[in-house]
């Protein structure tokens, strides 16, 4: 059965370059939404294409607004689970004493089997509506399963015999880290980094869903969903809308992530 290509990448992109451009410019191509310029829930037309929410703001308006928070919090979320998880693991796969792994990794794992939203609705208790707070709470949980997997990959490359052959030759410890075993573990993280996003948005979207990150009047485009779920056939745009963006670039990221995955294949393939 011949297996069909499809165009996994010009795909991604497509449905990437949407939310992202509007969450990037769409502060700069409309005034803030204030509540009760408009009726509660009027339909889409003439000053307000898509309507207005409960409160009577434009949800054209919004939208714009809100992919910043809704796509920044989880970015930045899983920009720090890498740094701090990819750093533990670099060094737990490099120890040379069995000690000093079991050391780096071992109090990570009292984090893996905690709920994640009950992490987050802890934090939320302290830190109600901080968006800094919610996003380091995403990345703490997400810190131990990228330290194992970045272990994980860089075990073999850590004790393979180039390593050896660098320290023979006198290559600092940090070089040999950054230069030949974080190498090794790119494509493990490439194709984790995908789910990893997309899991991030779910976690940053559930609290703001269930109140217990922003503020309930912000733009965000999941605290949008939540305050216009129960008026869903009355104004479907307050809810379809935002939804739209997140499903956009969740498949979309997913999408280009498996292709650049395949690309690595490829040239290891070739390579070999």
């Amino acid at each position: 059965m011949k297996r069909v290509n499809l165009p996994t990448a010009p795909a991604g992109v497509a449905l990437l370059a949407l939310p992202l451009g509007v969450a990037l410019l769409g502060p700069w191509c409309a005034e803030p939404a204030r509540p009760g310029v408009f009726a509660p829930y009027a339909p889409g037309g003439g000053e307000h294409p898509l309507g207005t929410d409960g409160l009577g703001r434009d949800v054209l308006a919004l939208l714009l607004h809100g992919g910043r928070s809704a796509l920044g919090m989880a970015l930045g979320a899983v920009a720090v689970a890498y740094l701090v998880g990819g750093a533990v693991g670099l060094l737990a796969a490099s120890a040379r004493r069995r000690w000093a792994d079991e050391l780096l990794i071992r109090p990570l794992d009292v984090l893996l089997p905690l709920p994640t939203l009950l992490v987050i609705s802890v934090v939320a208790v302290g830190w109600r509506g901080s968006p800094v707070a919610i996003a380091l709470a995403v990345a703490a949980v997400n810190v131990p399963p990228v330290a194992r997997l970045v272990r994980a990959a860089a075990l073999d490359a850590a004790s393979g015999p180039v390593t050896e052959a660098l320290r023979v030759q006198g290559e600092s410890r940090v070089r040999i880290q950054l230069d030949h075993v974080a190498r090794s573990v790119l494509s493990p993280v490439a194709a984790d980094i995908g789910t990893r996003i997309t899991l991030a948005v779910f976690l940053v979207g559930s609290a703001n869903f269930l109140g217990l990150g922003l503020d309930p009047t912000a733009p965000d485009w999941a605290v949008s969903i939540s305050r216009s779920r129960e008026a869903l056939l009355l104004q479907p745009w307050a809810v379809l809308a935002p939804a739209a963006m997140l499903v956009m670039f969740t498949v979309g990221l997913n999408l280009l992530a498996d292709r650049l995955l395949a690309r690595s294949r490829h040239m290891q393939e070739a390579v070999r």
